[in-house]
């Protein structure tokens, strides 16, 4: 069978190892050498042009039915667990908490809980409810399992590595929010991002209300292609009375972006974490379908009172 392998950047040094295994078992292999951003971005035109059967896509779960032969290969680390004594003092007046992790990390739920029980705690796991799959597991786009519990607990704590996953979570939460990060030996509440970000937005919308010519980014990516939202947001941009057209790529540079001086303001539709992440690597306004409403909706208001006076 002709395979072609996709990691992501963490795995990337064992790329050899498994293509070696998989040649010894009779199959043509070849490695994507393109960084991917989970499984939302398989390299599905890589695997077309050399005519590969199927895509061996290692460290994440299955994302959505792709238009091709795609093997998920879920790559499970066992974090050391003993940051999460540590956890105790900080949690001691909250009764009831919800937890999450990555893919990575999922099957050690179970002991986490466990432990938290036994310290006396409730323990509520979320279920995710858009592309990720397994309970208590979060992506940078689907912060379900967190989100589904936020009611009903009393601070969620996240259990992993980086900010990327928790970050997420926290922007669509209310309550107090942990970090157990297990590798770098922290214990954190991050709650002050939220007011950051908000900060952040709002700043964005207001920048944005001098703008007159917009560039909706639609990428080409399997898992973020949403040509539909483009279009709607073309059609509601141009319905105030503003300029929009849609920018396509499959990978966003900024520095090419930047070049297209038109454009007063960006609009994205591909991941939801672009708006987030990367609003600040370009030196215009970068908006998230919501924030751009929000900014049509305010150029209206401001208009109408303008009439009146």
């Amino acid at each position: 069978m002709r395979l072609l392998l996709q990691f992501p950047e963490g795995l990337k040094q064992y790329a050899m190892m498994y293509a070696k295994k998989l040649e010894k078992e009779g199959n043509d292999v070849f490695i994507s050498a393109s960084p991917t951003f989970g499984a939302c971005d398989l390299a599905i035109d890589e695997a077309k042009n050399i005519h590969a059967d199927k895509i061996v896509h290692f460290g994440h779960a299955e994302f959505h039915k792709a238009d091709f032969n795609v093997e998920y290969i879920e790559y499970k680390v066992d974090a050391p667990l003993d940051m999460l004594e540590k956890s105790l003092p900080v949690l001691n007046e909250c009764a009831t908490i919800g937890l999450v992790t990555t893919i990575q990390h999922v099957h050690q739920l179970p002991i986490i809980k466990d432990f938290f029980e036994r310290h006396g705690k409730r323990v509520l796991i979320g279920k995710p409810y858009g592309f990720a799959k397994k309970p208590g597991q979060i992506l940078g786009c689907d912060v379900g399992s967190a989100a589904s519990i936020d009611r009903s607990v009393d601070a969620i704590v996240y259990f992993g590595g980086g900010m990327f996953h928790p970050l997420g979570a926290l922007l669509n939460t209310t309550k107090p929010f942990l970090v157990i990060e297990p590798f770098a030996g922290k214990v954190e509440f991050i709650d002050s991002y939220r007011k950051t970000y908000k900060g952040k937005s709002k700043g964005k919308i207001l920048k944005a209300m001098e703008a007159k010519r917009f560039g909706i980014l639609l990428t080409t990516k399997n898992g973020q292609h949403n040509e539909a939202l483009a279009k709607l947001l073309k059609e509601r941009i141009e319905k105030a009375g503003l300029d929009a057209e849609i920018l396509v790529s499959n990978t966003f540079d900024f520095t090419s972006l930047g070049n297209m001086l038109e454009f007063e303001a960006f609009v994205n539709t591909a991941c939801p974490r672009i708006a987030i992440d990367d609003s600040d690597r370009i030196g215009k306004p970068l908006l998230s379908a919501n924030e751009v409403m929000e900014v049509l909706k305010m150029k209206a208001e401001l208009k109408a009172m303008q009439n009146l006076a």
